[in-house]
This record gives C-alpha cells, structure tokens and sequence, in this order.
C-alpha cells in the first residue's frame, strides 16, 4: 500500500520514509491537503495529514469518494478535522495522542525570554556592529509570578521550568494536575490569574469553549507589563484585540508560536508574495513582539515521537485494531 503524506517538511520526510520501511510505501508531498490538492488522494486508502490541513466536509467527501478509508492526522490538535463528517461518510481518524511535552514547553520559555530580554533586536543590532544597550533592558523573572492557563502535560513541563527559575505559580485547569500543586502552583481563577500574573503562558486545546480565551475583556484584564505566550493554537487569542492593546503600549513583550488564520500561510515561503492578511502584517511590527511559524514541537525528539506513532497507526488500522490515538474508528467497529 501506498500512503499520501500531506504538508510533510524537509527535515520530516526522511524520518517518515525510514519509518514505513519494510512496512508500506510513503509518498510525501510538500503541499497541504485542501479543496484544490484533495483529488491527489485519489487511490489512497491511507492519507497522512498535519495540522495546517484543511480537512472540512468537501475535503473529507472528496477523500472517501476517492477510496481514502483512513486519515492519519501528525499532530495531537484535531480541530482542523470535521470529526462528526467523517464518522457519517465511514472515514477512520486517528492522530498522535502524545509527543514530548519539553519540546513545546521549553519552546514556549524561549519566546518568553526571548521578549522578555530583546533578544531579536539585539541580534540585529549586533549585525550591524550597534552594540548600544538602548531599548534593551528586561526584567528578572525570579520572584515574578507565571500564571499557566492548561497544566497537563505540556503545562506541566513549562510550570516545572517556572519553578526552576524561582517563581510564584498560578494555574487554572478544568482539571487540576497534584503535579503542579506539588510544585507550589496555586489554582486559582481565570480573571485572578490574568490580574496577577506578570507572565501568561497559553497551554489548552482550541474548542468551541476556549476560542477566543483570551479576548478583550482577558487582555485588559492583564498587567500592563506582562508577558503573554501562546505555542497551543492561534484561535484562542483574539488577534484583533490584542493588536489593539498593543498599539495602546501594553505588554512587555508577546511571543506567538501559533495564529489563529496560520493556514495557508505558516509552513510556506510567501516572501515573495504581496501580503494580504493585515492584522499579521501589523502584529509582526511591534517591537515587543515575536512571532514563529508553529515550531514548538519541531525538535528531533518530538518529531521522531510523532512519526513513530503515525507509523503504529497505520499499522493498528491494517491489523483492525484500535488505540487510545483513534478519534473516529472503522465503521465496522
């Protein structure tokens, strides 16, 4: 059998192709799975899909009606999957329920101090022999309170970070984790924690009932001085408000790994392109912010991890078995 892999990187492909060998043939394709690219598929019975694939109704039809019986999303979010489309028209779809935590979590530190310190603008100074201190100075984040919206696994390794660097700890979970209470971190409420924290780092699923978890009301209810990180999903900021806030003079610094319209841009070379989206296009002028391309997970570890549980996917559907990793299973089950 031959599987269609979908939005597969450069340094990707070859983890990818060493996994599937002696197993099934894998094709990897740079482009990502939409409207247009869909037809590709055509013959597949296993398609293999990253995050910033657009898998919605027409996308999903089109894949059955081309004899796809089985998506293999590479990532642990899913919200770019119509999960109820694809259990009605019998498309099976697992993902990767687990990869290292540290990966993200220490991403998410690197932006934080990042900003924190200026470290982008005095990297661009330092090239041009500008070895001036104006503009620079940051803050200790020892003795400073980090508040951690999400503390499973992932915001788990970063409150362990936090604790490391001497810090106050505040959480806020539907669930609270005794790890993170060990740690000292203090379960409190969304808005105290807002208020308190001088650093606010984002770790929960997008759902309908965290998009948007940082809204205005959430944003004006931060310190002026804070430093807000987001290396989850990009929906669960309102961008426009925080754009707002920003041009008010607020935050110390904001690091974003994720953006809530990404698809079609992150992963992609569009510097050659006329930019039309405006709002990223005003958020990357802002001296106090930084923003990645949605490569928190991407270190060797992780992504050696998340291939290796694509591959037990596909291996777990061909033998009909079924996994804590199976979000819609075989229609036969």
């Amino acid at each position: 059998m031959e599987i269609l892999a979908f939005g597969v990187q450069a340094d990707e492909k070859p983890l990818l192709e060493k996994a599937f060998a002696g197993y099934h043939d894998i094709r990897c394709l740079d482009v990502f799975l939409n409207e247009d690219t869909a037809p590709i598929a055509v013959g597949r019975e296993v398609v293999c899909t990253s995050v910033n694939c657009e898998l919605g109704s027409r996308v999903l039809q089109t894949l059955a009606a081309g004899g796809t019986r089985l998506i293999a999303q590479r990532s642990t979010g899913f919200n770019n999957i119509d999960l109820p489309v694809a259990e009605g028209i019998g498309l099976t779809v697992a993902r990767v329920s687990y990869y290292s935590p540290y990966s993200v979590a220490e991403f998410a530190w690197t932006l934080a101090m990042a900003v924190n310190r200026r470290i982008v603008r005095a990297g661009n100074r330092t090239r041009d022999f500008d070895f001036r201190l104006d503009g620079l100075m940051g803050r200790d984040m020892h003795g400073r309170t980090a508040g951690v919206l999400g503390t499973g696994k992932i915001g788990e390794a970063f409150t362990r970070i936090a604790h490391g660097f001497g810090m106050r700890l505040l959480g806020w979970d539907v669930v609270e984790n005794p790890a993170c209470a060990a740690l000292g971190l203090q379960y409190v409420s969304k808005e105290e924690l807002l208020t308190r924290s001088d650093l606010v780092s984002l770790h929960v699923p997008l759902m309908p009932e965290t998009t948007h978890l940082i809204d205005a009301a959430a944003l004006g209810a931060m310190k002026d001085d804070a430093v807000l990180v987001n290396s989850s999903r990009g929906g669960l900021i309102d961008t426009q408000a925080l754009v707002t806030e920003l041009r008010a003079g607020r935050f110390t610094g904001v690091g974003l790994d994720v953006y809530e319209a990404e698809a079609g841009l992150f992963f992609l070379d569009k510097s050659l392109e006329p930019v039309e989206d405006d709002t990223l296009a005003r958020l990357v002028t802002f001296p106090n912010v930084l923003v990645t391309s949605h490569q928190a997970y991407y270190t060797a570890d992780a992504v050696t991890q998340i291939v290796d549980a694509t591959v037990r996917n596909v291996l777990d559907y061909t033998a009909g078995r079924r996994s804590e990793n199976v979000l819609v299973p075989r229609s036969t089950d």
